[in-house]
């Protein structure tokens, strides 16, 4: 806020309660921000004390922020008020309670403050003391206060100090060298003489300026040696690492445990369930590892921080296996700070605080979000952006969410925020820049209404949640125009979902696809994963062989090196166009497909996704399984990984682990009877298998229904209106309702299913998912999905009904209600509402026998 916008004319004069004082600075103005620079706290509180009296005696309202951990410097009296700010929470919550409390005291209040270096030993990061500062000092100026902040400059760098000069409108330095005590005015905004900016000798209550130059060198020399012994002007976080190099050097290890737990509340994690797990598994030479790979200050955030204790849990426990078999990871990361300081640097503080109000959480978000994305980087963080990208060099990389939150016991935030794909090719300004976008797409992210929905509705609204970022090489290899992994994967070590009676849950289960693994994570449009047990692998949820063939991979996920972007590729055209994909290792060929082919003159043979191979002919399946019960064991909970698999000539893979997070689980209760005779009239539907979360025991009051019939006469746009239109009924009811409808809820493709988001349908307890319309709409057995992830966190149960097949009977027709006939189809006919009050439904699963039942109760 350099030259802040008031004249140079005669504005409201304000005392420092010095007179003396006064006459060096020609007094204060209405709007100043103070900040005194001091080596001896009670120097500064010398003056603060006249400047109160004074402010008291003119009648001000005076108000005292108290978050240092130095003794008071102001005690409660009349006209003061004294506010306790916790630090410990972070920046956001810190700075946001400051700027609050700001708002409520309104204008003209006069503001002393404590001790700024202070909220070092709270945060640890130098840079968001400068940031806090350009945040609050400008609003002050705005609402015509006075504020007198101080701080120790050695504990601060440069750069730092630079900005809060920059930004206030007062700089005092004070120099102590032992009863020697001077002050020298460093800025003071809009005022001038010829000695102002001297060092000045109190006096006899006159501050007389050190106007000879052998006396002010004199003592210049004398507090250059005084200061020799201290550390020169490094960030307080460049010091801490410091001290963990000379704890590692000292092999002390008592001073190796306090600066471990230090380092771990500072870059780790706050959750004392993550905390514990780093400190069992990641030592002071990993955490010196992620600051030599590391941009910025604050958190690495969870996503990264799961991949690194992952890692270490496998190498930790099976050596033997993992030292081989485990791929070096190359991940970088930009620190939470770094987020900070983009939205401070881009004066987004103000929409932000809007934001966080409780009638701005969603109205100000769309707005903040297209700040976000036209957004510039402070200088500092733009140097090492182009530091990284010359290590990665032209492979792709991949920007990744790491938000403090993402990926932590209970909240995953699975595909709440974006992740970006680099292809990284072209011009070093060209490849800086969109580098820079990618990052400002993933803050933005933060702002999607999907990502606000699922922090309010767990009660994460008001939590501080910076989002830091996790930038990895694209595990894979170049072929030709496309860059692309062998295979990557979806694991869980708890098979909720087991859909035959002999599959044990505690054995684990895989999503597996061919190429980059965004078809693992994702809802597959129109194609589908390889989905294993990892007890029966080779056992698949289908009839024959041609199903089989029908509900494999026809799609791959590449990157287009000549296009610049992420691409979806047929397997058919793919095979044409590469040679050297390790189709043999991956697929089977078909061969009553290939036989076709060739009658009809196509080239090549047609082959089919099914993994076969890698099962029968590799350890896959041990060393994934062997992988997911390491890992459970060592989080003392199931747990949920993404990897890649880079296969050697022979086909067998080594496991690249991108991604680990506490698997979260609808959990086990109390197995609920199924009654052994049901009267037909009464059954709305009953399955063996195909349906997720264990035990369940709901009663359901509400129905909402998409009618197939109507639905399939629905053009597209008619069709998200359908999801819109059931969204508002959702959100509008708080009955316990069971949504059903024809194929795929969630996916982005309307002639799959119906295309709502999450945030939609967010409230419902029960999804059930029905094959409907001559069997197009097929439900989609892809737990590992996010959407799926998003079920399961929130504890919605998941049902897939195939009408058709032996062991499911589905009687739609016992739903009475609100029915409209249908002469024509339109969006709000295809939605069908039954309320069931008077008589509800019970719907009853067990996961021993695999069976359920949802009947009316009377």
């Amino acid at each position: 806020m350099t030259g802040n916008g008031r004249s140079a004319q005669d504005i409201t004069r304000v005392s420092t309660g010095l007179p003396g004082l006064d006459d060096v600075l020609d007094g204060l103005r209405i709007g100043d921000n103070v900040v005194w620079r001091v080596t001896d706290l009670n120097d500064y509180r010398r003056f603060v004390t006249p400047f109160i009296e004074s402010a008291a005696s003119a009648g001000r309202r005076i108000i005292y922020l108290r978050f240092g951990q130095h003794p008071p410097l102001v005690s409660a009296k009349t006209n003061i008020h004294i506010e306790n700010v916790d630090a410990l929470g972070g920046f956001e919550a810190f700075t946001g309670r400051v700027w609050r409390l700001i708002e409520e005291h309104g204008r003209g209040a006069f503001y002393v403050c404590d001790c700024l270096s202070d909220l070092l030993n709270a945060w640890a990061t130098d840079v968001m003391v400068g940031n806090f500062f350009r945040v609050v000092c400008p609003f002050l100026f705005e609402l015509d206060t006075v504020a007198w902040f101080a701080l120790y400059p050695d504990r601060h760098s440069r750069t730092t100090l630079d900005r809060i000069r920059q930004t206030t409108q007062v700089m005092v330095d004070v120099h102590r060298l032992g009863d020697d005590v001077q002050i020298q005015p460093i800025k003071a905004l809009c005022r001038q003489s010829p000695t102002m900016f001297l060092p000045h000798r109190e006096c006899n209550g006159r501050f007389v300026p050190v106007t000879d130059s052998s006396d002010a060198t004199r003592l210049q020399a004398g507090l250059e040696v005084a200061q020799l012994n201290r550390q020169p002007l490094l960030d307080y976080w460049d010091r801490l690492f410091l001290q963990v190099a000379d704890a590692l050097e000292a092999g002390d290890g008592d001073q190796s445990a306090d600066i471990l737990d230090r380092v771990l509340s500072v870059l780790i994690s706050r959750d004392p369930r993550m905390l514990a797990l780093a400190k069992r598994y990641l030592s002071l030479e990993s955490l010196l590892a992620i600051r030599t790979r590391m941009i910025g200050s604050g958190y690495i955030g969870g996503k990264a921080t799961g991949m690194l204790i992952a890692r270490s849990i496998l190498l930790a426990n099976q050596p033997d296996v993992w030292q081989q078999n485990l791929e070096p990871h190359d991940s970088s990361y930009l620190g939470s700070d770094a987020y900070y300081a983009f939205l401070v640097h881009n004066g987004l503080w103000p929409a932000i605080m809007r934001q966080r109000s409780a009638d701005g959480y969603l109205s100000e978000a769309a707005q903040l979000r297209q700040n976000i994305l036209a957004g510039t980087f402070p200088p500092e963080i733009l140097a090492e952006l182009e530091r990284l990208l010359d290590h990665y060099g032209q492979y792709p990389i991949l920007v990744r969410s790491s938000s403090l939150q993402e990926d932590g016991f209970g909240n995953a935030f699975a595909g709440k925020y974006d992740s970006v794909f680099l292809v990284n090719q072209g011009a070093p300004e060209l490849r800086l820049a969109e580098l820079e976008d990618a990052i400002r797409q993933v803050y933005a992210s933060t702002m999607s209404e999907d990502a606000l929905v699922y922090r309010q509705q767990r009660g994460l609204d008001q939590k501080e949640e910076p989002m830091a970022l996790l930038i990895q090489r694209v595990n894979g290899r170049f072929h030709g125009r496309y860059y692309l992994p062998d295979a990557a994967g979806v694991g869980v070590s708890r098979n909720t979902f087991a859909w035959d009676t002999d599959m044990n849950p505690a054995a684990g289960m895989v999503r597996l696809v061919m190429g980059l693994g965004t078809r693992a994570v994702d809802r597959i449009e129109g194609d589908h994963a390889c989905v294993m047990a990892l007890d029966y692998p080779g056992r698949q949820p289908f009839r024959n062989q041609d199903e089989n063939y029908r509900f494999s991979q026809h799609l791959l996920d590449v990157l287009d090196l000549r296009e610049g972007d992420l691409s979806t590729r047929p397997l058919s055209l793919l095979t044409e166009e590469v040679a050297d994909l390790p189709l043999s290792h991956l697929a089977e060929i078909d061969r009553t497909a290939s036989r076709r082919a060739e009658e009809l003159g196509l080239p090549g043979k047609v082959w089919r996704l099914t993994f076969k191979p890698l099962v029968s002919n590799s350890q896959f399946v041990s060393r994934l399984s062997n992988l997911l019960q390491t890992l459970e064991s060592g989080y003392q909970h199931p747990v949920d990984v993404e990897f890649t698999l880079h296969l050697n000539n022979n086909g067998e893979p080594t496991f690249n682990l991108v991604q680990c997070r506490p698997l979260a689980t609808i959990g086990e209760t109390v197995a609920a009877d199924i009654p052994a005779e049901i009267p037909g009239q009464q059954l709305l539907f009953r399955t063996s298998g195909n349906f997720m979360g264990g035990n369940i025991n709901l009663c359901i009051q509400r129905v909402i229904k998409v009618n197939a019939a109507v639905y399939s006469r629905l053009s597209v746009s008619q069709r998200y209106e359908v999801a819109r239109f059931v969204g508002e009924q959702v959100r509008n009811s708080k009955d316990k309702t069971m949504l059903i409808g024809p194929g795929r809820w969630g996916t982005s493709s309307p002639e799959l299913g119906v295309p709502v988001r999450f945030a939609d349908i967010a409230g419902v307890a029960v999804l059930v998912e029905v094959a409907e319309m001559e069997g197009d709409m097929v439900p989609d057995l892809s737990y590992g999905s996010h959407f799926f992830q998003d079920l399961v966190e929130t504890g919605i149960a998941y049902v897939a009904l195939f009408p058709n097949g032996r062991h499911c009977d589905y009687q739609p027709e016992r739903l009475t209600g609100k029915d409209a006939p249908i002469p024509q189809a339109t969006p709000e006919q295809a939605v069908q509402l039954f309320d069931v009050h008077t008589n509800p439904l019970q719907l009853t699963g067990d996961v021993v026998s695999q069976r359920l039942v949802c009947y009316f109760s009377s």
